[in-house]
C-alpha cells in the first residue's frame, strides 16, 4: 500500500512505539504486516527462512523513515531459534507485547503422497510454532500488564479446497490453540485472537494457485466481487493488535469477502 492509500485508514496512537514480532514477515501477508506496523510507529522485529527479502524489507522500510524493522534469519520449524529470536528482539527493541504468528506453507500434496517427515513437517511449519512463540512472551506480557496474541489461521478449513490435509488440520487447530490460550492468558491482560484470511492475492497466490478455475470459484463464491489482498487482512491485524480492540478475545475474525 502507498502512502496515499495510508491516508484513507484508521491511525492507532497506541501502536506508535509497541514492540511487535512477527514470524514470516519477508514475503506475503508477513510483509505487510511489518509494513504496516512499522507505519503505525511500532517497533518490529520479524524472522523468515528468505534471508534477502527480510534484509531488503528492512532497509525499504528505514528508507520510508518508518522505524527500522529488525529482520532475524530463522526457521520456525527451529522452536529452540524462534524462541531465541523473541529473546534477541525484546532484549534490543524492548519487552514484545504484539505477537503475530504467520509463518505458514501451503504447498499441495495428494493425500496418497503424504508421509510421516512430510505430515510432521507440514504441522511444524504451520502450527507448532505458535504455541512456543506465544509461550516465549507470556512472561513479558504479564509483566508489562498485558498484550496481543494474533494467530492467523485459513479459510481452507471451513470450504472446499483439496490437496491441503496437513495444511488444513493445522490450521483447524490454531482455531483451538486460538481459544485455550485466550482462557488460560486472560487473566493476565493477554488477549489471544485468531484471523481467518479469505483468498488473498499475495505473489505466491498469483504465481501458482490463482488460475481462471480458481478466479471463477472466487467470483462464485465471496459475497463482495473484489479480489482481497494483503492490506485488507493487515488492517483486522492492527485493530488487533491495538488497544482499540481491549475487550475482544478468543475470538475467530474473518476476512474473506464473504465466502464463509
Amino acid at each position: 500500500m502507498n502512502s496515499d492509500q495510508q491516508k484513507q485508514f484508521a491511525r492507532y496512537p497506541s501502536l506508535v512505539d509497541r514492540v511487535a514480532f512477527v514470524s514470516g514477515g519477508a514475503t506475503g501477508l508477513g510483509k505487510e504486516f511489518v509494513e504496516q506496523l512499522a507505519a503505525q510507529g511500532s517497533r518490529v522485529a520479524f524472522i523468515d527462512i528468505a534471508r534477502e527479502k527480510g534484509e531488503a524489507l528492512a532497509a525499504q522500510i528505514a528508507e520510508r523513515g518508518h522505524p527500522a524493522p529488525l529482520f532475524l534469519p530463522c526457521d520456525v520449524r527451529d522452536v529452540p531459534a524462534v524462541q531465541d529470536a523473541i529473546r534477541q528482539a525484546a532484549e534490543r527493541l524492548g519487552p514484545i507485547t504484539v505477537l503475530v504468528n504467520n509463518a505458514a506453507n501451503d504447498t499441495r500434496h495428494k493425500v496418497s503422497d503424504v508421509d510421516l517427515a512430510m505430515w510432521d513437517d507440514s504441522m511444524a511449519v504451520n502450527v507448532r510454532h505458535h504455541f512456543f512463540a506465544a509461550q516465549a512472551v507470556t512472561d513479558m506480557m504479564r509483566e508489562t500488564g498485558g498484550g496481543s496474541i494474533i494467530n492467523l489461521g485459513s479459510i481452507s478449513a471451513h470450504i472446499d479446497l483439496l490437496d491441503l490435509p496437513g495444511y488444513i488440520t493445522a490450521k483447524a487447530g490454531i482455531e483451538g490453540l486460538t481459544r485455550t490460550l485466550a482462557r488460560e492468558l486472560g487473566p493476565h491482560g493477554i488477549r489471544v485472537n485468531c484471523i481467518i484470511p479469505g483468498w488473498v492475492m499475495t505473489d505466491r497466490q498469483l504465481e501458482q494457485w490463482v488460475t481462471p478455475e480458481a478466479e471463477a470459484s472466487i467470483e462464485r463464491n465471496q459475497c463482495l466481487p473484489h479480489k482481497l489482498y494483503p492490506d485488507d487482512v493487515a488492517r483486522m491485524m492492527l485493530w488487533l493488535a491495538a488497544d482499540d480492540s481491549r475487550s475482544c478475545t478468543a475470538q475467530l475474525w474473518v476476512v474473506d469477502g464473504g465466502w464463509m
